[in-house]
């Protein structure tokens, strides 16, 4: 049997990714028609692809979302999709490459496709690897920025708890001072007392 040259398998790939792309696009025209819904699985760790580290802990290899009633912003260029999310309660924005799709289900009609993740002719450009890279930057600042404010507010919980104990101290200080003096006049008292039994 001759060697496939031409790779079959991967323009294949690539032209049902087409297909997802097409469906895709006409959806942010005119949004979902009747019982359509779409069930999409990606591989997490695929170039480009773009989640909350809080998601990725949460799904380290493959994730499938449901665009069906509650997404928002859904937005398809030539090379990936976004769209907005809700997971538990809080959205979340995901940046999805076309390369990095594992499989689309529309239940509703029960049609679906397949893929292997990598295996495409098609590469990331150099744009989105460059938004990739500054949005991936952004967020890293993002979370130094949250981290020395974390640190800052435990460091004032600190200083605000020294203080307190510091206050506290003198409290017990002065009580101690005053008992002092107290002792002092009462020993005064006692020794007048008994200087007095001595005359």
């Amino acid at each position: 049997m001759a060697e496939d040259l031409i790779r079959y398998d991967i323009v294949i790939q690539d032209a049902l990714r087409g297909a997802v792309k097409k469906i895709l696009t006409e959806v942010t025209r005119t949004g979902l028609p009747g019982e359509h819904h779409f069930y999409i699985a990606f591989d997490t760790n695929a170039p480009g692809v773009r989640i909350s580290n809080r998601l990725h802990e949460r799904y380290p290899q493959e994730m499938t979302i449901v665009l069906q009633h509650q997404f928002w912003d859904l937005a398809v260029s030539d090379h990936f999709f976004e769209v907005g999310l809700s997971f538990g309660g809080i959205p979340e924005r995901l940046v999805i490459p076309f390369s990095a799709v594992k499989g689309f289900f529309d239940p509703s009609v029960q049609f679906a496709l397949e893929f292997e993740p990598g295996k495409t002719a098609e590469e990331l450009p150099d744009e989105l690897r460059e938004v990739i890279e500054e949005e991936a930057k952004a967020e890293e600042t993002l979370e130094k920025i949250e981290a020395l404010t974390d640190g800052r507010e435990a460091s004032a919980k600190q200083a605000n708890t020294k203080l307190q104990k510091v206050e506290d101290d003198a409290g017990s200080q002065d009580d101690g001072e005053t008992k002092k003096e107290t002792a002092d006049n009462g020993a005064d008292v006692v020794s007048l007392d008994a200087f007095r039994k001595k005359t």
